[in-house]
């Protein structure tokens, strides 16, 4: 019996590479050919300590993501999508319910 696998594994729109980029790679990995560009931004930087990443705070408070590669690693992509809930919670509580938000305007 053939084991489940995500409905994203081995999709196109799952896995992008930008090797023009001269950023490429942007963190050091072992294998840049298996190296995901999709979330160039990490998503998950918004969650701050709940990312579930390898991150440090700079003395200025920053966060610094340099150690991690969690989003530029193939595989990841259902983590980082199951984490979309928790990002639009953080948006939320920033911008409030904006259901009833004019459309097609930003304030």
């Amino acid at each position: 019996m053939e084991k489940d696998r995500p409905s994203w594994e081995g999709r196109h729109y799952a896995f992008f590479q930008n090797i023009e980029c001269e950023y490429f790679p942007c963190h050091q990995v072992d294998n840049p050919s298996r190296f995901n560009c999709l979330f160039c931004y990490c998503p998950l930087y918004a969650l701050g300590r709940k990312c579930g990443g390898l991150f440090t705070y700079t003395e200025r408070g920053r966060k610094d993501c340099t150690n991690c590669v969690i989003p530029h690693v193939p595989e990841n992509y259902g983590r980082i999508t199951e984490k979309y809930s928790e990002i639009m919670e953080v948006i939320r509580r920033e911008d409030g319910d904006c259901r009833d938000a004019p459309k097609g305007k930003t304030p």
